[in-house]
């Protein structure tokens, strides 16, 4: 059901291409925000554009969230575009496997910088650009960022990645710092920090009969994986008005996660 708790609020998605940051896109526009969808390859994106559909109104652009002269044009173009900025939602991040990420012990040096820089440093980049444009302007703003649960409470018998979880951790170190510092400019910086999600990135995990077999007890709410909109209902309402005495949250989407034992094989 739409309410418009976003209605004319003009908001910035980093990451908005898949998975979580594109259910969060589709949500915000249908309660009636002015959106710009970040992320590498989202410009002339036809899939990307197929998915968000006729509703509402949204710009494309491409950014690598890693490179601080990307994001500063990123911000600079949303405000000229948007008339402004109210709301920056960072989804942006990914597994750091694929470059050496894993047990602390095996982790290499290279998949430790790899996976902080996907995951910690794309975030600071953003949070920096955005909170310089709400103090410039001087009016308020909201910053949603992305966390993991992993930060929250570690599984190490399936999900043993110490760089991606440090990532993770130093977002919710950095947003709280941050929440409590501009607070009284008005900003307001929380953080959603998912359990499993059924997205690309976690196709790893939903191949795994294993895990499939761990999250129905692990997250019991879900009786498996959650789903992408699980987490949008969560954005929007950290995004609205509706949370303007809400700062400084580390806000758990996770099924059960946090509370819940699992049963290992």
């Amino acid at each position: 059901m739409q309410t418009g708790q976003l209605l004319n609020k003009r908001c910035l998605i980093v990451g908005g291409t898949s998975g979580i940051g594109l259910a969060a896109a589709r949500r915000f526009l249908e309660e009636g925000a002015r959106l710009m969808v970040a992320g590498l390859g989202a410009a002339q994106n036809e899939e990307l554009i197929t998915a968000l559909g006729p509703v509402g109104r949204y710009l494309l652009a491409a950014c690598d969230a890693r490179n601080p002269k990307q994001v500063d044009e990123l911000v600079a173009f949303t405000v000229m575009l948007l008339g402004g900025l109210d709301v920056l939602y960072h989804v942006a991040g990914c597994s750091g496997r694929k470059h050496g990420d894993g047990p602390l012990h095996e982790c290499t040096d290279d998949g430790w910088q790899a996976t902080l820089d996907d995951n910690l440093k794309s975030v600071f980049l953003t949070n920096r650009a955005a909170v310089r444009h709400f103090r410039k302007a001087r009016q308020p703003g909201a910053i949603l960022n992305m966390a993991s649960v992993l930060a929250l409470a570690p599984s190490p018998h399936h999900f043993d990645t110490c760089a991606y979880t440090a990532a993770k951790a130093g977002i919710i170190g950095m947003s709280r710092l941050a929440a409590a510092r501009y607070a009284a400019d008005g900003i307001r910086v929380n953080v959603i920090a998912p359990g499993l999600i059924d997205t690309p990135m976690a196709q790893r995990a939903m191949r795994d009969d294993a895990v499939r077999k761990f999250l129905r007890t692990k997250q019991p709410l879900a009786a498996g994986p959650g789903l992408p909109e699980d987490c949008a209902g969560a954005a929007v309402l950290l995004c609205s008005d509706a949370a303007r005495l809400i700062t400084g949250v580390v806000l758990p989407v996770d099924g059960g996660w946090g509370v819940s034992e699992g049963q290992y094989v």
